[in-house]
């Protein structure tokens, strides 16, 4: 089986996690005998040798990322952009990577094309399109869950909304990303096919001999809890919603730390809004981390909340787990469905939420046992599921099964 894999990013040059989740996806189909080419918008070094990497033209990762990524949806338009400082813009990125995908694919032997989100599925659509070959979209993210539940960038959601339809299959990567699909974009749900996300973490990463977060483990130390969040700052992931309750924690509980970690457009309103609830001294945002502080920002949590609005599946609190804390998620997130020995919240209930907080804070025993149930599901799940479950769908992607 082999497979023309369309994405944006790979590590280690990737935004988010649809690198990550790429990445280990195609390690574990790759054990089960597709033969994958994945196209790259851009030139680098990756590492990699269960795959072929191929750029669909020669340009620096740089020049991708000075155009916008997959989270850049906001400043995509139809309107032509003159050049900024010599590099293409989002727009152009995008029609230059169809282009070339589908000169690549004319030339190329293959039996399906895979496209990852919205920044491929023009160039899924081109592919398909100069050699009739099957097209499957794999959804990782809509304008609906980025715009939390609204309606998003009307450009780039017709661009979701052409994949989709074009699409022979689709992949989704939860239920509640099927149910987006179905109900936002009026796909048909028989065509539609859920592949949970996993993650990888390697007990390397996890044993490490000083966290660099030296602060917060001298807080520790003097009886306070530590609740983390990393991600993006943006609306969809709920963060205003996790300071409010962060007020009524703290209210009751002035020894719990929350820490923020990530980089986003509500910044300063973040900041602005721990200002106004009195909790500025119990708010630490650390901007976004990678590497070490990454892992450190894990290792040091004994909480960590996911309160996002809208959230296909959501790899934090998998990573979270991987690294030792007990979860709190919001029940608008994809994986809910799969882990049992979390707390899980509507992301507006910040009432429960803080409760949540304080009584995994105030009980360790309740703390570990959580973490400790979340762990050994952690271990059980794997991309094997996933990946058989892909495979499947490739050998049969011309019947709706």
């Amino acid at each position: 089986m082999k497979v023309l894999m369309l994405g944006w990013e790979l590590p280690p040059h990737h935004s988010g996690g649809l690198g990550v989740a790429c990445y280990q996806m195609c390690r574990e189909l790759s054990t089960s005998g597709v033969d994958i080419e994945f196209i790259l918008p851009y030139t680098a070094e990756h590492n990699i040798d269960f795959m072929k990497i191929t750029p669909a033209h020669p340009q620096s990762v740089e020049a991708v990322k000075l155009a916008g990524g997959v989270y850049d949806s906001g400043h995509y338009t139809t309107e032509t952009v003159r050049l900024h400082d010599e590099q293409l813009d989002l727009n152009n990125q995008q029609d230059l990577f169809a282009y070339n995908v589908a000169r690549l694919a004319y030339a190329k032997e293959f039996d399906v094309i895979h496209a990852h989100d919205w920044l491929t599925f023009k160039a899924g659509i081109a592919a398909k399109r100069a050699t009739g070959k099957p097209l499957i979209v794999h959804v990782h993210a809509t304008q609906y869950d980025q715009s939390a539940g609204g309606h998003g960038n009307p450009a780039v959601r017709d661009i979701e909304y052409q994949g989709l339809a074009m699409a022979d299959k689709i992949f989704a990567v939860s239920e509640y990303t099927k149910q987006v699909i179905v109900r936002e974009y009026g796909i048909p749900a028989e065509k539609i096919h859920v592949v949970h996300n996993s993650m990888d973490i390697t007990d390397v990463s996890i044993d490490e001999d000083h966290n660099s977060h030296a602060y917060l483990e001298h807080m520790k130390s003097l009886g306070y809890t530590v609740v983390t969040n990393i991600g993006r700052k943006t609306i969809q992931k709920g963060l205003t919603h996790l300071l409010e309750a962060a007020a009524l924690v703290v209210r009751k509980n002035p020894k719990v730390l929350f820490v923020l970690a990530g980089s986003g457009e509500q910044d300063d309103e973040l900041l602005e809004l721990a200002a106004d609830y009195g909790i500025s001294k119990n708010v630490i945002s650390i901007g976004w981390v990678q590497g070490k502080q990454w892992r450190d920002t894990y290792r040091i949590s004994d909480v960590f909340v996911m309160p996002s609005v809208s959230e296909p599946f959501g790899l934090t609190p998998l990573e979270a787990i991987g690294y030792g804390s007990a979860v709190i998620v919001s029940k608008q997130s994809g994986i809910a469905e799969v882990l049992r020995n979390i707390y899980s919240v509507d992301f507006w209930d910040v009432e429960q939420m803080a409760d949540m907080i304080l009584s995994l804070a105030e009980h360790p025993a309740l703390r570990n046992e959580m973490w400790q149930q979340s762990y050994n599901e952690f271990k059980a799940q794997s991309w094997k599921k996933s990946a058989n479950i892909m495979h499947h769908h490739y050998k049969n992607v011309g019947v709706m099964v």
